[in-house]
């Protein structure tokens, strides 16, 4: 296939359009970010192209960290340390972040090849699939999934498998532990479906998720019980303190 010069021609358009409209109106907002930057939250999620972090979110420059690789996967502390490991550690040690989001996604191709990483297709893929080796736990975890045959609502349970999975790696690297430990750091899953533009915040002591309308009353339920409780020297509210998802 011949070097297609039209999709850059509108890459470069559209950078056109940001310097002359786009970053007047956020001038101010450019400068102040210059040279520093304080992101309250590390937003770890797949790197479909799909999926616009700060759209989803509605966030401005300088809001979020984001890491993004096939699949959402954070590797175990000690295995297979690089950039995701590095850009963990980076965002809560140095940064301080005060929430890490795993954010997993509907129709997502990475779950799809790990329904059955030992088929012709990905043994011709072995970066991928020496990747998605770190997920693996996750499909062992599901008794009822058919490789041959994948519905849409087992691709659902394996990438909300996978980002529980990914979150217990997460807790194994020693930056995350601490800041835990300290009560300084929340982290969520979520799950996000495409044609629907919904999200589903996943409940880390049941197999079961709920509405973001739900994820938002129980918060601040728990901000209003921390700020009616006796001050506790050192004490930062966790949004795990008192889980109740149903």
């Amino acid at each position: 296939m011949a070097f297609n010069r039209s999709t850059m021609i509108e890459l470069l358009e559209g950078v056109r359009t940001f310097e002359q409209d786009v970053y007047p109106e956020k001038e101010q907002l450019f400068r102040n970010l210059a040279y520093h930057q304080n992101p309250a939250t590390l937003f770890i999620t797949c790197a479909d192209s799909r999926i616009s972090p700060p759209m989803i979110t509605q966030t401005e420059p300088g809001e979020l960290f984001l890491i993004r690789n096939v699949g959402n996967i954070v590797p175990a502390y000690g295995i297979n340390i690089g950039s995701t490991s590095s850009a963990i550690e980076y965002a809560v040690a140095v940064l301080k972040v005060k929430n890490i989001i795993i954010c997993g996604h509907s129709n997502c191709g990475a779950m799809s090849a790990l329904m059955d990483l030992d088929s012709p297709k990905m043994r011709k893929l072995s970066t991928i699939r020496r990747w998605l080796c770190n997920a693996e736990a996750a499909r062992a975890s599901l008794v009822d999934i058919d490789p041959e045959h994948p519905t849409p609502e087992m691709i659902r349970a394996l990438t909300e498998a996978n980002v529980r999975l990914q979150l217990a790696h997460l807790r194994t690297h020693p930056s995350v532990a601490a800041a835990l430990a300290r009560r300084e750091l929340a982290i969520e899953g979520w799950y996000y479906d495409i044609p629907n533009g919904r999200l589903r915040v996943l409940d880390l002591l049941e197999d079961s998720t709920i509405s973001v309308d739900e994820a938002i009353r129980e918060l601040r339920e728990q901000q209003s019980d921390s700020a009616n409780a006796p001050a506790i020297s050192g004490h930062i509210c966790h949004p795990h303190d008192h889980h109740g998802h149903r």
